[in-house]
């Protein structure tokens, strides 16, 4: 898998001293390099992933990005105040608003709209998002909310351990637009605000006396991220 380019602590790191979200990530490390370090990211960071692999998860991800949705709809009802109901609300529209982006972005690439929407969902996208749904339907805002952060502070991390990479392809890397969307400092500042809501949520929801189960939906959702690169490359 080779080592994984080191985020320092500060700035680009997610969560507080002590809280919740980083007990989470530091409680699965095996887990979370196999996944914000596969060889599907450092192939998109030395510009190597094979176009097939890419398409693939390109297509997937359209897949995956409908039920992303759905569950911040979850996050509307199973949401802890007006004001958490007004955030899920708007992010339910960013995520529909992103499938009409990600449509044009696969067309960039080669793949047609029709493709994209008649292509079935894969074992690893259904397993991926009706865990994450499922963990919502049978627990509180707390455990939905740990089910997806895997995906949107993995993400920026994913982003941040490419370009910390001393491999990373600088010049007409094919990948580089994909990188500069989950680097950028709008997505970083987001996955930032997503992982102090799971430690202030943590505090509200008894996060402490909880984590052992926490721990296994944390370290679940970051296998089945991993598991969802490598479809990619099991496709090439």
């Amino acid at each position: 898998m080779g080592t994984p380019a080191w985020i320092p602590a500060g700035e680009h790191d997610f969560g507080s001293e002590g809280g919740l979200y980083r007990r989470l990530r530091d409680g699965c490390a095996q887990d979370w390099v196999a996944y914000t370090w596969h060889p599907f990211v450092q192939g998109l960071s030395d510009g190597t992933l094979p176009l097939a692999a890419f398409r693939t998860y390109l297509i997937q991800d359209y897949l995956f990005l409908i039920h992303f949705a759905r569950a911040k709809a979850l996050a509307v009802f199973k949401a802890e105040s007006i004001e958490a109901m007004r955030e899920k609300t708007a992010s339910i529209g960013a995520i529909l608003a992103e499938t009409s982006l990600h449509l044009t972005y696969c067309a960039e690439w080669g793949i047609p709209e029709a493709v994209v929407r008649g292509t079935p969902e894969s074992a690893e996208t259904v397993s991926y998002t009706r865990y994450v749904i499922d963990r919502g339907l049978a627990g509180d805002i707390l455990d939905l909310e740990v089910a997806l952060a895997p995906c949107t502070v993995g993400y920026a991390e994913v982003a941040l351990r490419i370009l910390a990479d001393p491999k990373r392809r600088t010049g007409e890397n094919p990948y580089q637009s994909w990188i500069d969307s989950y680097g950028s400092p709008a997505y970083q500042a987001m996955a930032r605000a997503a992982a102090a809501r799971i430690d202030a949520l943590g505090e509200s929801h008894g996060g402490a006396a909880r984590f052992r189960s926490l721990s296994g939906t944390f370290s679940e959702a970051a296998r089945l991220e991993a598991r969802f690169w490598q479809q990619g490359l099991d496709a090439a």
